[in-house]
Protein backbone atom coordinates (compact mmCIF):
# COMPACT_ATOMS: atom_id res chain seq x y z
CA UNK A 1 0.00 0.00 0.00
CA UNK A 2 1.28 3.46 -0.90
CA UNK A 3 2.40 5.51 2.10
CA UNK A 4 1.00 8.86 0.93
CA UNK A 5 -1.76 9.91 -1.44
CA UNK A 6 -0.96 12.05 -4.48
CA UNK A 7 -1.25 15.32 -2.57
CA UNK A 8 1.15 18.22 -2.30
CA UNK A 9 0.78 18.53 1.50
CA UNK A 10 0.35 15.43 3.69
CA UNK A 11 0.46 14.50 7.37
CA UNK A 12 3.51 12.55 8.46
CA UNK A 13 3.41 8.75 8.50
CA UNK A 14 6.47 7.29 10.20
CA UNK A 15 8.60 4.26 9.49
CA UNK A 16 9.75 2.64 12.75
CA UNK A 17 13.04 1.67 11.12
CA UNK A 18 14.33 5.25 11.57
CA UNK A 19 13.10 5.93 15.10
CA UNK A 20 15.88 8.43 15.87
CA UNK A 21 15.22 10.63 12.81
CA UNK A 22 11.62 11.79 12.26
CA UNK A 23 12.40 13.38 8.88
CA UNK A 24 13.92 10.20 7.49
CA UNK A 25 11.13 8.15 9.03
CA UNK A 26 8.51 10.30 7.27
CA UNK A 27 10.09 9.97 3.81
CA UNK A 28 7.85 8.54 1.06
CA UNK A 29 8.87 5.17 -0.30
CA UNK A 30 10.89 4.88 -3.49
CA UNK A 31 8.84 3.57 -6.42
CA UNK A 32 9.96 0.57 -8.41
CA UNK A 33 10.82 1.05 -12.07
CA UNK A 34 7.55 -0.51 -13.24
CA UNK A 35 5.44 1.57 -10.82
CA UNK A 36 7.26 4.75 -11.85
CA UNK A 37 6.77 4.13 -15.57
CA UNK A 38 3.07 3.54 -15.03
CA UNK A 39 2.69 6.65 -12.86
CA UNK A 40 4.38 9.15 -15.19
CA UNK A 41 3.09 8.01 -18.57
CA UNK A 42 0.69 10.30 -20.39
CA UNK A 43 -1.16 8.61 -23.24
CA UNK A 44 -4.55 10.34 -23.55
CA UNK A 45 -7.41 8.55 -25.34
CA UNK A 46 -8.23 9.49 -28.90
CA UNK A 47 -11.30 11.74 -29.29
CA UNK A 48 -14.59 9.90 -29.54
CA UNK A 49 -16.32 9.87 -32.90
CA UNK A 50 -13.08 10.60 -34.71
CA UNK A 51 -14.38 9.23 -38.01
CA UNK A 52 -17.22 11.78 -37.99
CA UNK A 53 -15.04 14.85 -37.44
CA UNK A 54 -14.45 17.41 -40.18
CA UNK A 55 -10.96 18.40 -41.27
CA UNK A 56 -11.21 21.62 -39.23
CA UNK A 57 -12.22 19.69 -36.09
CA UNK A 58 -9.39 17.22 -36.65
CA UNK A 59 -6.87 20.07 -36.80
CA UNK A 60 -8.15 21.36 -33.48
CA UNK A 61 -7.72 17.93 -31.89
CA UNK A 62 -4.03 17.75 -32.90
CA UNK A 63 -3.24 19.89 -29.85
CA UNK A 64 -3.66 16.73 -27.75
CA UNK A 65 -0.29 15.50 -29.04
CA UNK A 66 1.41 18.06 -26.79
CA UNK A 67 0.13 16.14 -23.74
CA UNK A 68 1.64 12.80 -24.81
CA UNK A 69 4.37 11.63 -22.43
CA UNK A 70 6.12 8.38 -23.27
CA UNK A 71 8.10 6.92 -20.31
CA UNK A 72 11.68 5.86 -21.05
CA UNK A 73 14.40 4.25 -18.90
CA UNK A 74 16.44 7.46 -18.52
CA UNK A 75 13.51 9.05 -16.67
CA UNK A 76 13.71 6.54 -13.85
CA UNK A 77 17.43 7.31 -13.51
CA UNK A 78 16.57 11.00 -12.99
CA UNK A 79 13.88 10.08 -10.44
CA UNK A 80 16.35 7.87 -8.58
CA UNK A 81 18.90 10.71 -8.51
CA UNK A 82 16.41 13.20 -7.06
CA UNK A 83 15.04 10.77 -4.48
CA UNK A 84 18.51 9.87 -3.20
CA UNK A 85 19.47 13.56 -3.01
CA UNK A 86 16.47 14.22 -0.74
CA UNK A 87 17.27 11.22 1.41
CA UNK A 88 20.92 12.25 1.73
CA UNK A 89 19.94 15.57 3.31
CA UNK A 90 17.95 13.89 6.08
CA UNK A 91 20.65 11.27 6.58
CA UNK A 92 23.31 13.92 7.23
CA UNK A 93 21.16 16.30 9.32
CA UNK A 94 19.17 15.60 12.49
CA UNK A 95 16.85 17.93 14.42
CA UNK A 96 19.49 18.70 17.06
CA UNK A 97 22.08 19.53 14.40
CA UNK A 98 19.60 21.87 12.66
CA UNK A 99 19.06 23.81 15.89
CA UNK A 100 22.80 24.16 16.42
CA UNK A 101 23.26 25.39 12.87
CA UNK A 102 20.50 28.01 13.21
CA UNK A 103 21.98 29.29 16.49
CA UNK A 104 25.40 29.56 14.87
CA UNK A 105 24.05 31.63 11.96
CA UNK A 106 22.02 33.90 14.27
CA UNK A 107 25.06 34.45 16.46
CA UNK A 108 27.31 35.21 13.52
CA UNK A 109 29.54 32.25 14.35
CA UNK A 110 31.05 29.67 12.03
CA UNK A 111 28.44 26.92 11.47
CA UNK A 112 29.35 23.47 12.68
CA UNK A 113 30.82 21.19 10.04
CA UNK A 114 29.17 17.89 9.25
CA UNK A 115 30.99 14.61 8.85
CA UNK A 116 29.36 14.18 5.46
CA UNK A 117 28.28 16.64 2.80
CA UNK A 118 24.93 17.12 1.15
CA UNK A 119 24.38 15.77 -2.33
CA UNK A 120 25.13 18.23 -5.12
CA UNK A 121 25.22 17.73 -8.86
CA UNK A 122 23.73 18.71 -12.19
CA UNK A 123 21.53 17.28 -14.91
CA UNK A 124 22.43 18.76 -18.28
CA UNK A 125 21.03 17.86 -21.66
CA UNK A 126 20.39 19.31 -25.08
CA UNK A 127 17.13 21.27 -25.39
CA UNK A 128 14.04 19.26 -26.27
CA UNK A 129 14.76 15.94 -24.58
CA UNK A 130 12.35 16.65 -21.72
CA UNK A 131 14.54 17.40 -18.69
CA UNK A 132 12.13 19.80 -16.98
CA UNK A 133 9.05 17.70 -17.83
CA UNK A 134 10.63 14.56 -16.37
CA UNK A 135 11.73 16.37 -13.23
CA UNK A 136 8.30 17.92 -12.66
CA UNK A 137 6.55 14.58 -13.12
CA UNK A 138 9.07 12.83 -10.87
CA UNK A 139 8.66 15.40 -8.10
CA UNK A 140 4.86 15.20 -8.40
CA UNK A 141 5.06 11.55 -7.30
CA UNK A 142 6.22 12.74 -3.87
CA UNK A 143 4.51 15.14 -1.47
CA UNK A 144 6.25 18.51 -1.35
CA UNK A 145 5.42 19.23 2.29
CA UNK A 146 5.06 16.78 5.19
CA UNK A 147 3.38 18.20 8.30
CA UNK A 148 4.48 16.88 11.70
CA UNK A 149 2.33 17.27 14.82
CA UNK A 150 3.38 14.41 17.11
CA UNK A 151 6.30 12.03 17.16
CA UNK A 152 6.65 9.05 19.47
CA UNK A 153 4.04 10.40 21.87
CA UNK A 154 5.51 13.90 22.14
CA UNK A 155 4.35 17.14 20.48
CA UNK A 156 6.41 17.83 17.35
CA UNK A 157 5.15 20.70 15.21
CA UNK A 158 7.02 21.51 12.02
CA UNK A 159 6.72 21.43 8.24
CA UNK A 160 9.21 19.35 6.31
CA UNK A 161 9.77 20.62 2.74
CA UNK A 162 11.15 17.87 0.51
CA UNK A 163 11.99 20.01 -2.52
CA UNK A 164 11.88 23.46 -4.12
CA UNK A 165 12.04 23.93 -7.90
CA UNK A 166 13.05 27.41 -9.08
CA UNK A 167 14.56 28.99 -12.18
CA UNK A 168 17.92 30.69 -12.33
CA UNK A 169 17.20 34.43 -12.67
CA UNK A 170 18.05 36.00 -16.00
CA UNK A 171 20.19 38.67 -14.30
CA UNK A 172 22.08 35.99 -12.27
CA UNK A 173 21.75 38.15 -9.17
CA UNK A 174 22.15 36.55 -5.73
CA UNK A 175 19.40 38.78 -4.39
CA UNK A 176 16.97 37.78 -7.15
CA UNK A 177 17.76 34.09 -6.67
CA UNK A 178 17.18 34.45 -2.93
CA UNK A 179 13.85 36.15 -3.59
CA UNK A 180 12.84 33.31 -5.88
CA UNK A 181 13.71 30.81 -3.17
CA UNK A 182 11.70 32.66 -0.53
CA UNK A 183 8.74 32.90 -2.92
CA UNK A 184 8.95 29.14 -3.52
CA UNK A 185 8.93 28.53 0.24
CA UNK A 186 5.83 30.74 0.61
CA UNK A 187 4.00 28.80 -2.11
CA UNK A 188 4.95 25.50 -0.53
CA UNK A 189 3.93 26.12 3.09
CA UNK A 190 1.59 29.13 2.77
CA UNK A 191 3.89 31.55 4.63
CA UNK A 192 4.42 35.27 4.04
CA UNK A 193 8.20 35.62 4.20
CA UNK A 194 8.55 37.35 0.84
CA UNK A 195 6.25 40.29 1.66
CA UNK A 196 8.07 40.80 4.95
CA UNK A 197 11.41 40.81 3.19
CA UNK A 198 10.24 43.13 0.41
CA UNK A 199 9.35 45.73 3.03
CA UNK A 200 13.06 45.90 3.84
CA UNK A 201 14.11 47.33 0.49
CA UNK A 202 17.56 48.26 1.73
CA UNK A 203 18.37 44.73 2.92
CA UNK A 204 21.81 43.66 1.76
CA UNK A 205 22.29 40.53 -0.30
CA UNK A 206 24.33 38.97 2.54
CA UNK A 207 21.47 39.53 4.99
CA UNK A 208 19.00 37.92 2.60
CA UNK A 209 21.38 35.01 2.08
CA UNK A 210 21.58 34.47 5.84
CA UNK A 211 17.77 34.50 6.00
CA UNK A 212 17.63 31.84 3.28
CA UNK A 213 19.97 29.58 5.26
CA UNK A 214 17.81 29.92 8.36
CA UNK A 215 14.63 29.15 6.44
CA UNK A 216 16.22 26.09 4.83
CA UNK A 217 16.96 24.65 8.26
CA UNK A 218 13.76 25.84 9.93
CA UNK A 219 11.58 24.10 7.35
CA UNK A 220 14.00 21.20 6.76
CA UNK A 221 14.31 21.77 3.01
CA UNK A 222 15.95 18.70 1.51
CA UNK A 223 16.51 19.57 -2.16
CA UNK A 224 16.73 22.78 -4.19
CA UNK A 225 16.56 22.41 -7.97
CA UNK A 226 17.86 25.41 -9.95
CA UNK A 227 16.54 25.16 -13.51
CA UNK A 228 17.81 27.02 -16.59
CA UNK A 229 21.27 27.25 -15.06
CA UNK A 230 22.68 28.08 -18.54
CA UNK A 231 21.55 31.65 -17.79
CA UNK A 232 24.81 31.86 -15.86
CA UNK A 233 26.60 31.73 -19.21
CA UNK A 234 24.32 33.88 -21.33
CA UNK A 235 24.14 36.89 -19.01
CA UNK A 236 26.48 36.58 -16.05
CA UNK A 237 29.70 36.73 -18.02
CA UNK A 238 28.92 40.24 -19.19
CA UNK A 239 28.22 41.43 -15.65
CA UNK A 240 30.97 39.37 -13.98
CA UNK A 241 28.38 37.86 -11.63
CA UNK A 242 29.03 34.19 -12.26
CA UNK A 243 31.12 33.61 -9.16
CA UNK A 244 28.80 35.30 -6.58
CA UNK A 245 25.79 33.25 -7.71
CA UNK A 246 27.54 29.88 -7.68
CA UNK A 247 29.39 30.77 -4.49
CA UNK A 248 26.10 31.53 -2.75
CA UNK A 249 24.69 28.11 -3.70
CA UNK A 250 27.86 26.34 -2.57
CA UNK A 251 27.76 28.18 0.78
CA UNK A 252 24.10 27.28 1.12
CA UNK A 253 24.93 23.61 0.70
CA UNK A 254 27.86 23.73 3.14
CA UNK A 255 26.05 25.69 5.87
CA UNK A 256 22.62 24.05 5.75
CA UNK A 257 23.41 20.57 4.35
CA UNK A 258 20.64 21.10 1.78
CA UNK A 259 21.15 19.24 -1.48
CA UNK A 260 21.35 21.40 -4.61
CA UNK A 261 21.01 20.24 -8.21
CA UNK A 262 21.45 22.34 -11.35
CA UNK A 263 19.30 21.70 -14.42
CA UNK A 264 20.07 23.11 -17.85
CA UNK A 265 21.75 22.77 -21.21
CA UNK A 266 25.39 21.76 -21.86
CA UNK A 267 26.32 25.46 -22.12
CA UNK A 268 26.55 25.50 -18.31
CA UNK A 269 29.45 23.06 -18.45
CA UNK A 270 31.69 25.99 -19.38
CA UNK A 271 31.25 27.48 -15.91
CA UNK A 272 31.29 24.16 -14.04
CA UNK A 273 34.67 23.07 -15.39
CA UNK A 274 36.54 26.30 -14.71
CA UNK A 275 37.27 25.57 -11.06
CA UNK A 276 38.00 22.22 -9.46
CA UNK A 277 35.61 22.64 -6.53
CA UNK A 278 32.73 23.40 -8.93
CA UNK A 279 33.68 20.53 -11.20
CA UNK A 280 33.45 18.15 -8.25
CA UNK A 281 30.13 19.49 -7.02
CA UNK A 282 28.40 19.62 -10.40
CA UNK A 283 28.99 16.13 -11.76
CA UNK A 284 25.91 14.34 -12.96
CA UNK A 285 23.95 12.98 -15.88
CA UNK A 286 24.62 14.42 -19.35
CA UNK A 287 21.84 13.61 -21.80
CA UNK A 288 22.02 13.18 -25.57
CA UNK A 289 19.06 12.42 -27.89
CA UNK A 290 17.75 9.05 -29.00
CA UNK A 291 19.65 6.73 -31.30
CA UNK A 292 17.96 5.24 -34.40
CA UNK A 293 17.51 1.95 -32.54
CA UNK A 294 14.88 -0.06 -30.71
CA UNK A 295 14.20 2.61 -28.09
CA UNK A 296 13.47 5.14 -30.84
CA UNK A 297 11.10 2.70 -32.54
CA UNK A 298 9.29 2.00 -29.26
CA UNK A 299 8.87 5.76 -28.78
CA UNK A 300 7.44 6.11 -32.31
CA UNK A 301 5.13 3.12 -31.82
CA UNK A 302 3.57 4.89 -28.80
CA UNK A 303 2.80 8.13 -30.63
CA UNK A 304 2.05 6.67 -34.08
CA UNK A 305 -1.60 5.77 -33.28
CA UNK A 306 -2.27 9.48 -32.60
CA UNK A 307 -2.96 10.29 -36.24
CA UNK A 308 -5.98 12.55 -36.60
CA UNK A 309 -6.01 12.29 -40.39
CA UNK A 310 -8.78 10.23 -42.07
CA UNK A 311 -6.28 7.45 -42.78
CA UNK A 312 -3.21 6.30 -40.87
CA UNK A 313 0.14 6.32 -42.62
CA UNK A 314 2.05 3.03 -42.22
CA UNK A 315 5.07 3.09 -39.91
CA UNK A 316 7.63 2.11 -42.56
CA UNK A 317 11.40 2.03 -42.08
CA UNK A 318 11.85 4.74 -44.69
CA UNK A 319 9.40 7.06 -42.93
CA UNK A 320 10.96 6.43 -39.50
CA UNK A 321 14.48 6.96 -40.81
CA UNK A 322 13.62 10.26 -42.46
CA UNK A 323 11.76 11.45 -39.37
CA UNK A 324 14.82 10.62 -37.28
CA UNK A 325 17.21 12.44 -39.61
CA UNK A 326 15.02 15.56 -39.61
CA UNK A 327 14.51 15.58 -35.81
CA UNK A 328 17.98 14.44 -34.75
CA UNK A 329 16.35 11.98 -32.33
CA UNK A 330 15.15 14.82 -30.07
CA UNK A 331 11.72 13.80 -28.65
CA UNK A 332 10.27 17.33 -28.67
CA UNK A 333 11.14 17.74 -32.37
CA UNK A 334 9.76 14.31 -33.22
CA UNK A 335 6.39 15.10 -31.66
CA UNK A 336 6.31 18.61 -33.16
CA UNK A 337 7.05 17.35 -36.69
CA UNK A 338 4.50 14.55 -36.28
CA UNK A 339 1.85 17.05 -35.12
CA UNK A 340 2.48 19.77 -37.70
CA UNK A 341 2.73 17.27 -40.55
CA UNK A 342 -0.82 16.18 -39.77
CA UNK A 343 -1.98 19.80 -39.70
CA UNK A 344 -0.34 20.44 -43.07
CA UNK A 345 -1.91 17.29 -44.55
CA UNK A 346 -5.37 18.23 -43.27
CA UNK A 347 -5.08 21.79 -44.57
CA UNK A 348 -4.13 20.41 -48.00
CA UNK A 349 -7.10 18.01 -47.92
CA UNK A 350 -4.82 14.94 -47.84
CA UNK A 351 -5.96 11.69 -46.25
CA UNK A 352 -2.68 10.98 -44.41
CA UNK A 353 0.89 12.16 -43.98
CA UNK A 354 3.75 11.03 -46.21
CA UNK A 355 7.48 11.70 -46.61
CA UNK A 356 6.94 14.74 -48.80
CA UNK A 357 4.65 16.37 -46.24
CA UNK A 358 7.14 15.61 -43.48
CA UNK A 359 9.89 17.31 -45.51
CA UNK A 360 7.68 20.37 -46.11
CA UNK A 361 6.89 20.51 -42.38
CA UNK A 362 10.57 20.49 -41.44
CA UNK A 363 11.26 23.29 -43.93
CA UNK A 364 8.37 25.33 -42.53
CA UNK A 365 9.45 24.85 -38.91
CA UNK A 366 13.09 25.62 -39.86
CA UNK A 367 14.37 22.85 -37.59
CA UNK A 368 18.15 22.71 -37.37
CA UNK A 369 19.80 20.27 -34.99
CA UNK A 370 23.50 20.26 -33.99
CA UNK A 371 25.96 18.12 -35.95
CA UNK A 372 28.05 17.35 -32.86
CA UNK A 373 27.51 17.34 -29.10
CA UNK A 374 29.87 18.09 -26.23
CA UNK A 375 29.55 14.59 -24.77
CA UNK A 376 27.13 12.58 -22.68
CA UNK A 377 24.90 9.50 -22.70
CA UNK A 378 22.28 8.82 -25.35
CA UNK A 379 18.72 8.33 -24.09
CA UNK A 380 18.76 4.92 -25.76
CA UNK A 381 21.71 3.75 -23.64
CA UNK A 382 19.91 3.85 -20.29
CA UNK A 383 18.75 0.50 -18.97
CA UNK A 384 16.80 -0.42 -15.85
CA UNK A 385 15.88 -3.79 -14.38
CA UNK A 386 12.17 -4.48 -14.03
CA UNK A 387 12.67 -6.90 -11.13
CA UNK A 388 15.27 -7.59 -8.40
CA UNK A 389 16.02 -10.95 -9.99
CA UNK A 390 16.95 -9.30 -13.29
CA UNK A 391 19.07 -6.72 -11.49
CA UNK A 392 21.01 -9.47 -9.71
CA UNK A 393 21.51 -11.39 -12.93
CA UNK A 394 22.90 -8.37 -14.77
CA UNK A 395 25.08 -7.07 -11.92
CA UNK A 396 28.66 -6.43 -13.09
CA UNK A 397 31.59 -8.36 -11.71
CA UNK A 398 33.61 -6.59 -8.99
CA UNK A 399 36.80 -4.97 -10.22
CA UNK A 400 40.04 -4.29 -8.39
CA UNK A 401 40.79 -0.66 -7.60
CA UNK A 402 44.25 0.67 -8.31
CA UNK A 403 46.01 2.60 -5.58
CA UNK A 404 46.96 5.37 -7.98
CA UNK A 405 44.20 7.73 -9.21
CA UNK A 406 43.26 7.31 -12.84
CA UNK A 407 43.12 10.65 -14.72
CA UNK A 408 39.86 11.50 -16.42
CA UNK A 409 40.01 11.09 -20.21
CA UNK A 410 39.43 14.34 -22.11
CA UNK A 411 35.89 14.74 -23.42
CA UNK A 412 35.62 14.43 -27.17
CA UNK A 413 32.81 15.84 -29.32
CA UNK A 414 30.14 13.27 -30.09
CA UNK A 415 28.96 13.27 -33.72
CA UNK A 416 25.21 13.31 -34.28
CA UNK A 417 23.72 10.06 -35.45
CA UNK A 418 21.74 9.64 -38.65
CA UNK A 419 19.42 6.81 -39.59
CA UNK A 420 20.27 7.17 -43.28
CA UNK A 421 23.98 7.07 -44.12
CA UNK A 422 25.28 10.48 -45.14
CA UNK A 423 27.55 11.35 -48.08
CA UNK A 424 27.97 10.08 -51.63
CA UNK A 425 27.55 6.44 -52.45
CA UNK A 426 30.66 4.40 -53.24
CA UNK A 427 31.35 4.02 -56.97
CA UNK A 428 33.59 1.63 -58.91
CA UNK A 429 36.90 3.25 -59.83
CA UNK A 430 39.73 2.30 -62.21
CA UNK A 431 42.82 0.78 -60.58
CA UNK A 432 44.89 3.73 -61.83
CA UNK A 433 42.54 6.19 -60.15
CA UNK A 434 44.59 8.28 -57.73
CA UNK A 435 42.15 7.63 -54.85
CA UNK A 436 42.44 3.87 -55.36
CA UNK A 437 46.21 3.90 -55.92
CA UNK A 438 47.09 5.81 -52.77
CA UNK A 439 44.54 4.16 -50.46
CA UNK A 440 46.49 2.55 -47.63
CA UNK A 441 49.89 3.47 -49.14
CA UNK A 442 52.55 5.58 -47.43
CA UNK A 443 55.15 5.46 -50.29
CA UNK A 444 53.81 7.73 -53.03
CA UNK A 445 56.78 7.37 -55.41
CA UNK A 446 56.75 3.60 -55.31
CA UNK A 447 53.01 3.53 -55.87
CA UNK A 448 53.23 5.86 -58.87
CA UNK A 449 55.98 3.69 -60.35
CA UNK A 450 53.94 0.52 -59.95
CA UNK A 451 50.98 1.93 -61.90
CA UNK A 452 53.22 3.48 -64.62
CA UNK A 453 52.61 7.12 -63.74
CA UNK A 454 56.18 7.94 -62.71
CA UNK A 455 58.96 8.50 -65.27
CA UNK A 456 62.49 7.85 -64.07
CA UNK A 457 65.09 10.20 -65.65
CA UNK A 458 68.61 8.81 -66.13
Amino acid sequence: MKKYDNKRVVSAVYNDKFADNPFLAAMPEMLSADAYMEAVKGLPPLPSGLSELTFEERRQETSMLASIFVPMPFMYSLYDTLYRAIRTTYTTRTELESIRQINAIFGGNEPNQYATQADTGSILGIPGIGKTSVIRRSLALMPQVIEHTEYRGNPFFCKQVLYLHIECPSDCSVKTLAMNLIGAIDRAIGSNYLNTLLSLRSAAASAIAAQIKILCMTHHIALILVDEIQNVITTAQKNHQTKPLIKFLVELTNDTCTSVYFIGTPDAEEVFTRQEHLKRRTRGIRLLPLKPDGTYRVFLSKIWPYQLTPEQAPMTDKMLNKLFDYSGGIPAYIVKIFQEAQVKALMAGRSCIDEKIVQQTVDTLAIRVPKTYSGGTYLSDFDIASSPRKAAATAPEPVSVSAEPVPEPPEKPVPRMYANKRGRKNTLRDEQDMLVAFKGSDDFCRTLGEIGLLEVLS
